[in-house]
């Protein structure tokens, strides 16, 4: 008997005529705005620095084998301290480097003014009276050097991802192709950060490998568009490019829809049951998803309608073309 497909996909049409050329004057327009304002906010308010950016403490919390250290408790112990960010992480043991739950890692700041040996006595008479005897070991102190060179890194990370995601499109591509993906990552990276902003989610190295999957995945989007693009463009050498581009998004479409409502689900799923730790992870790259896909549609494709592009047999698609202006047949 032959395998049914999933009930779920036969709701999506198997053939889509939507006109996304005709909107993507308003939709960089609007576009243009959020960007401008997400920029904006990153410097007022600013971004919420975690730990990993700003500096703090750090202590190794743990118990004997066989015994677990209830992380939620200790996390709502320090909270109570009032020291801004807290971390807390399981970890694995020193003695075997199994994780068996009996041993995690707290980080927390230390507020300006305050001496640090009297904040860590605080912070570990409190875990002590939610959990019971732990041992604690290991403390060190994340200063605001190092946590200025992290920060560094971490935003030479994102350009780093950026201009190599240009230049394999360049190459696999043409530069046309490549200042689309690239506008499109942007795009993506900065509307994030704007969202960082918005939410005051806590900006940490693990938001920065968010927003690297986002840059990831919107590339995957971009290249599977491309690619249906580059194709059309060869089979249909005399229809207007305007077109082109919407008989290419419409056909991948569906794949588009599929894919990014299958990883929103997951990440949803992770936001609800995953905790605090990575509920800003979860919450960025959904977004960054959705986002994505937008970019890929109203972001890359009119650039490169913009620019135009030379085939065989259509020399006036080399012109570049007003975007809204040309008339439909």
């Amino acid at each position: 008997m032959a395998m049914r497909g999933w009930p779920l996909i036969k709701l999506l049409p198997q053939k889509t005529n939507f006109h996304f050329v005709k909107y993507a004057r308003y939709a960089a327009f609007l576009s243009v705005i959020l960007c401008v304002a997400s920029i904006v906010a990153c410097f007022v308010p600013g971004l919420n620095m975690g730990i990993d950016f700003r500096g703090g403490a750090s202590l190794e919390v743990s118990k004997p084998a066989g015994q677990v250290v209830n992380l939620e408790e200790v996390r709502g112990a320090v909270s109570g301290l009032d020291l801004g960010d807290v971390g807390v992480q399981g970890i694995a043991r020193r003695d075997n480097n199994i994780d068996d739950g009996s041993t995690a890692i707290v980080r927390f700041q230390v507020p300006d003014g305050r001496d640090q040996t009297v904040v860590v006595n605080q912070v570990e008479a409190a875990i002590t009276q939610a959990t019971g005897e732990v041992t604690y070991s290991g403390v060190s102190v994340v200063g605001s050097k190092v946590s200025g060179e992290l920060f560094q890194s971490g935003l030479l990370a994102l350009g780093s991802a950026i201009v190599l995601m240009f230049l394999y499109i360049w190459f696999r591509f043409e530069p046309q192709f490549g200042f689309g993906a690239v506008a499109g990552l942007l795009h993506d990276v900065v509307l994030t950060f704007g969202l960082i902003v918005v939410f005051k989610l806590e900006f940490s190295l693990t938001m920065v490998a968010a927003i690297l999957t986002v840059i990831g995945y919107s590339m995957n989007d971009t290249v599977v568009v491309f690619d249906r693009l580059r194709e059309n463009l060869r089979k249909y050498k005399t229809m207007p490019l305007r077109d082109v581009i919407d008989l290419s998004l419409n056909e991948t479409l569906s794949r588009t829809i599929i894919t990014g409502v299958t990883a929103v689900m997951v990440l949803a799923a992770l936001a609800v049951f995953g905790g605090e730790a990575l509920f800003g992870f979860s919450i960025a790259l959904m977004f960054g998803i959705i986002i994505g896909t937008y970019s890929s549609i109203y972001v890359g494709a009119p650039i490169i309608l913009l620019w135009g592009v030379k085939r065989g047999g259509a020399a006036d698609d080399a012109k570049p073309i007003k975007l809204g202006m040309a008339s439909r047949p």
